[in-house]
């Protein structure tokens, strides 16, 4: 297939697929006259690069993954490995986060709070 339909059934557009091939997230593929020529399994290929993207993994990471699927290394104890460290980094990212909130919510609802005596106390 060409590198728009492939774009087409991915939801992405060609300068991504291309950008994916130069990092090696894809084959490069075979040529007709020029033109790109991608086989039917690299639409489920960058269906996954999108997926794992959506889920916070880096290209690097997804790079890192994906790698053994060509060379026919077991992808399970891999894809387990690169989880459990995103699943760290998400739960570190999200404590912080609500630390930050938690304390920002605080700061608020004292001033909500000063403001309010202090308003009734001059009435």
């Amino acid at each position: 297939m060409k590198i728009g339909e492939l774009a087409s059934r991915t939801g992405l557009n060609a300068s991504a697929i291309r950008y994916y091939e130069k990092l090696g997230l894809l084959v490069p593929p075979y040529r007709i006259a020029g033109q790109r020529r991608y086989p039917d399994d690299d639409v489920y290929r960058v269906l996954l690069i999108r997926f794992a993207s959506d889920m916070g993994f880096t290209l690097c990471e997804i790079k890192l993954f994906l790698s053994g699927l060509r060379d026919k290394a077991p992808v399970g104890p891999r894809w387990r490995k690169l989880a459990v460290q995103k699943v760290k980094e998400v739960d570190e990212k999200s404590s912080a986060r609500v630390g930050s909130s938690r304390s920002s919510n605080s700061y608020c609802s004292v001033t909500v709070l000063r403001s309010r005596s202090v308003s009734s106390a001059s009435a």
